[in-house]
């Protein structure tokens, strides 16, 4: 007969053991975050810039859109959605100021969802292939994952987040002379 204390034993190593290897999987996954985020930035940023520039480029045809879907100021709305578009893909393929360009473009995407795709954004539910086939969806994910995770640490933000962290925070340890002195 084996013993109570003994099956115990066992089972507590072999939970030990599951919760080391998930630990060691979560690690390991984690690594994949700034590389996937890199390219989620360069892929649909760089359709986003591509996208601003060719509205830029034809910004008759998108103030004439605009008025039709009866947007506020289309000409002033035309310039500023197509020049977020164009400049803040840019911005956001090299990571700077990733967040507030992020914030920015979801706000820009579900204006487009709501004006020029009502029906897809009422059909979320019933059928949500409309919804995810419009042309705001990846736009609108991408910038939604930048804004709650970050541009990754492959980004301008994360190198000026080191350099100002570094500069707050010597590496020293000690008190500067200046420091020192005032004492």
């Amino acid at each position: 007969m084996v013993s109570p204390r003994l099956v115990l034993q066992t089972m507590s190593g072999i939970l030990h053991l599951i919760r080391r290897a998930y630990e060691l999987f979560v690690t390991a996954a984690n690594f994949l975050q700034s590389p996937l985020l890199l390219v989620l930035r360069v892929y649909f940023c760089w359709q986003l810039y591509l996208t601003g520039k060719g509205k830029l480029s034809n910004i008759g045809k998108v103030i004439d859109f605009f008025t039709s879907l009866g947007i506020p100021a289309p000409a002033l709305n035309a310039y500023f959605v197509s020049t977020l578009e164009c400049f803040g893909g840019l911005l956001l393929i090299i990571g700077l100021a990733s967040r507030p360009l992020a914030f920015m473009i979801v706000i820009s995407m579900s204006v487009a969802y709501l004006t020029a795709d009502l029906e897809a954004v009422q059909s979320i539910f019933s059928d949500y292939d409309k919804f995810v086939k419009a042309d705001p969806f990846p736009f609108l994910l991408t910038a939604l994952i930048i804004l709650a995770f970050g541009p990754g640490l492959f980004s301008i933000d994360a190198i000026l987040k080191r350099a100002v962290g570094q500069m707050a925070f010597p590496r020293s340890g000690g008190l500067s002379s200046k420091q020192k002195s005032r004492r």
